[in-house]
């Protein structure tokens, strides 16, 4: 059987048809995918913890809150933890686990005036695989107990990863605990750091920036995005895709799914389960998932949906999963004007460099040329 016809083949009542039926297709019961999510434990083992006893929590976030901090970006770490931890809508700290520091018996009051407790205390016999710092507004930073900073030093002296999250970047480097570090800087602060801190490196093109051990994010929902990438890591791609899909990710400079698959060609299969993977794949485009874990959700094994994928569309899952990816990252070159850096993070890419490399080898140039190219109309759309 030849491949399935691509938007470009399509006569504009087939377009219309098949944009009714993938809106049908698309909008079923999430209740469905989440339970299968939950049912994929494609993961690592648990991770043997420092007093020699098997857990089954795989990623620990200690988090440390400065005065005045936002209020979002707490929600959007532990909300983002809480989906990954548990099956379903349950907030149980199984496969995840979060934890407020601090000094016993205080609280810390948000920029919007909400109270949170401390719930432990600092002490460098925590078992966290991240130490998260949620700053607050500046001129409230040099205000923490001297106890957060002694800690925090006590812990990148043990290797810790340390997190900075919105200007929890700016307490680090305070404390001297960025140097030589690239940060993650969001818009608005640029100048505060650059007048804090004029001989570090920054960027503000992207959610969030892994440099060694130390990780930065803008804030806002670029929590959602890091704690997506964490639990990622730590848990698999499959928690990973359960946060995004429960949280309802989707930020403005990001299209819909359906206008995801108007940028694909809606590729569509009369094979039922060749079907249902290309749609996982095509909403799971910034956060790839393994192919072991789609063939598990579409009822499948890897090797009967290579199979499929082979007799239907002539590639395997991985390279039909690669050249959409690829295919989504050409069509964003013309339809916005983000770096290239930032469109090989959007189409999962986990640098430029490798992005760049795959583009060459489907579209015999690199991305940048490209760019220029369908800017001057010298290559089609």
């Amino acid at each position: 059987m030849p491949p399935p016809k691509h938007r470009a083949d399509l006569t504009p009542a087939e377009i219309g048809a098949r944009a009714h039926q993938a809106s049908a297709q698309n909008t079923g019961d999430i209740g469905e995918l989440i339970g299968k999510l939950d049912a994929a434990r494609a993961s690592p083992a648990p991770k043997r913890r420092h007093s020699g006893t098997t857990s089954a929590t795989e990623l620990r976030v200690g988090i440390l809150l400065w005065p005045q901090f936002p209020l979002l970006s707490l929600a959007g770490l532990c909300d983002g933890l809480r989906h990954a931890a548990d099956v379903g809508d349950q907030s149980r700290q199984i496969r995840c686990s979060w934890t407020i520091l601090g000094v016993p018996g205080q609280s810390v009051q948000a920029s919007c005036g909400v109270p949170v407790a401390v719930q432990d205390s600092l002490s460098s016999d925590g078992d966290y695989d991240y130490i998260a710092v949620i700053g607050g507004l500046l001129p409230a930073i040099p205000t923490v107990h001297p106890r957060y900073t002694a800690f925090l030093r006590e812990a990148a002296a043990a290797g810790k990863p340390l997190i900075g999250i919105c200007t929890g970047t700016f307490a680090l480097a305070h404390a001297g605990l960025m140097a030589g570090r690239r940060a993650c800087v969001h818009p608005y602060h640029v100048e505060d750091w650059k007048t804090a801190f004029p001989n570090q490196d920054y960027s503000t093109d992207c959610h969030y920036v892994f440099d060694g051990d130390r990780i930065s994010c803008a804030g806002g929902i670029s929590i959602v995005e890091l704690t997506a990438e964490l639990v990622r890591l730590h848990c698999g791609p499959d928690r990973a895709a359960k946060v995004i899909h429960q949280m309802t990710v989707n930020p403005a400079a990001r299209p819909t799914h359906e206008a995801r698959r108007h940028a694909l060609g809606y590729g569509t299969a009369d094979h039922d389960k060749l079907r249902q993977a290309i749609v996982l794949m095509e909403k799971n485009i910034g956060t790839p998932l393994e192919i072991a874990v789609i063939a598990r959700l579409v009822d499948s094994s890897s090797r009967q949906l290579e199979r499929v994928f082979l007799a239907e569309t002539r590639t395997t899952p991985s390279e039909y999963y690669r050249n959409a990816r690829l295919k989504y990252a050409r069509w964003m070159l013309t339809s916005t004007e983000l770096p290239i850096v930032t469109i090989a993070y959007e189409c999962g890419f986990s640098d430029a460099s490798h992005f760049i490399r795959h583009f060459q080898q489907l579209y015999g140039m690199p991305p940048g040329r490209m760019r220029n190219a369908l800017h001057a109309g010298t290559v089609e759309a």
